[in-house]
């Protein structure tokens, strides 16, 4: 197949692709593989293959041809195609949720020499690389890469990709409880659509309205919610979207049980984390299990609760997701005080989350920053003895600092108490605190393995 016959191909296959022939444009351009000689219809072909693989959710074949992509570049020589095949390679392993590996490949053609490709690919590239920063948690290289993206997107008037970061952005701001932020990016990504989207693909506006239910869910605007993702469904169903079918599903599942409607939203969970386990999202599936936990628990049923939570903690530290295990961890700890005394089987999964979590991994101002251990002799002679089994590391928390930091412990502990707590010893305020009549501090201790934060009213004489 000479090079003209190709270039046809490809073209035809991107008629029926774009006429939601997916089959019929996947076999076009299967055979134009096949039999094409020429190396750079063969690295185009690839492209669009690695595209409609992604759409459909099947990562794997999407990796696959990225990898012979990467070849096709190398023997063809030119930087501006090894940068679009290591791009789409990063892409390919964002979608697994290997996002180690995601910014391995980012940084790969961020360091190739500066190409005419490059320019209009390094916002693509950053954009990547956020959203593995995202998987990973890391929430402020996440932003500064996002932005940076962002930037590219200006300077080249890329509407498509403003669209794409600004639905990035939605995510990242719901992930750190920013809700108002998480609603208003979305919406701007609408807005480009609605201005600048006439032709452009669907998929844009189903991933705008989608990010645009989950802030409403979360704002607790569930009508809105529940018509932004309807609108959603019904594009990826007619595109045969598979991964947003999933998300949106999930969506649906959240709302419903924000209603109270359990019955509901179970079928709706099972149906998001088939689909999920099926394309290998296994970030939504931690998702998933997060939501049927607080099913259960609203059931009562703590031993299938503890179940999802502990299979939603091994997928989250399987992937590198801090959030998704530190909130599996929280809730654990806040189902254990309902655990019956006679139930003490259901608490092993708990305490394994104790021992695995090393530090806790939460956004922006989610947590305050606790300072170092003090050594034994640089201790203050004069602060008050406790007990052997508590560590001597002192923190003084001021009101809105506890407020923000007393829903992050388990349970039991977010009653502080009104009565004094003496302890042995002189009772006298340590040095560098002015006394008060009683003040709060938080002690870390550790018993088998497990690390403590608990909440001591200290009583000083004025």
């Amino acid at each position: 197949m000479g090079q003209d016959q190709t270039k046809q191909q490809i073209e035809k296959g991107l008629q029926l692709y774009q006429s939601n022939q997916t089959e019929k444009a996947l076999q076009v351009w299967m055979k134009v593989l096949e039999k094409s000689s020429d190396l750079v219809g063969r690295f185009r072909v690839l492209g669009c293959l690695v595209t409609a693989h992604s759409e459909m959710g099947r990562y794997k074949e999407m990796l696959k041809f990225a990898v012979v992509q990467i070849d096709t570049a190398r023997e063809l020589e030119d930087a501006d195609f090894l940068l679009e095949s290591y791009l789409n390679l990063a892409r390919s392993n964002e979608k697994l949720c290997e996002f180690h590996k995601t910014i391995s490949y980012c940084k790969t053609c961020l360091g190739l020499p500066g190409t005419r490709a490059g320019a209009q690919l390094g916002g693509q590239v950053s954009l990547s690389m956020g959203n593995a920063f995202l998987g990973l948690s890391v929430f402020q290289k996440a932003l500064e890469s996002f932005e940076k993206a962002l930037r590219y997107a200006h300077n080249n008037d890329d509407a498509m990709l403003e669209c794409r970061v600004c639905c990035s952005l939605g995510s990242f701001y719901a992930q750190v409880k920013d809700y108002e932020k998480a609603l208003f990016f979305p919406c701007k990504a609408a807005e480009l659509v609605s201005d600048y989207g006439k032709g452009w693909s669907l998929k844009y506006r189903a991933m705008s309205q989608y990010h645009m239910a989950v802030a409403y869910r979360l704002l607790g605007h569930l009508g809105s919610a529940m018509e932004c993702c309807e609108e959603s469904m019904k594009i990826a169903l007619q595109h045969g979207d598979r991964p947003l079918q999933a998300l949106c599903l999930l969506c649906f599942a959240d709302i419903h049980r924000s209603r109270g409607d359990l019955e509901t939203a179970f079928p709706r969970y099972d149906s998001a984390m088939s689909i999920m386990t099926e394309i290998g999202n296994r970030l939504g599936q931690v998702q998933v299990l997060l939501g049927v936990a607080k099913c259960w628990v609203a059931r009562k049923a703590l031993d299938k609760a503890l179940d999802a939570i502990e299979r939603a903690q091994d997928l989250a530290e399987e992937v590198g997701n801090k959030q998704g295990a530190a909130a599996g961890a929280a809730r654990a700890r806040r189902a254990v005080p309902r655990v019956r005394g006679g139930d003490r089987a259901l608490l092993r999964p708990v305490r394994r989350v104790h021992r695995r979590e090393e530090q806790p991994a939460a956004g922006p101002a989610l947590l305050p920053h606790l300072p170092p251990q003090v050594p034994a002799e640089q201790r203050d002679p004069e602060l008050p003895q406790l007990p052997p089994l508590v560590h001597e590391t002192w923190l003084r928390v001021t009101p809105s600092s506890s407020r923000r930091l007393l829903p992050c412990l388990p349970a039991p502990l977010h009653h502080v108490p009104e009565a004094p707590v003496h302890s042995r010893g002189s009772t006298a305020a340590p040095r560098g605190l002015a006394p008060l009549p009683a003040s709060l501090y938080f002690v870390l201790y550790r018993k088998i393995n497990c690390l403590y934060l608990v909440p001591v009213l200290l009583t000083f004489p004025a």
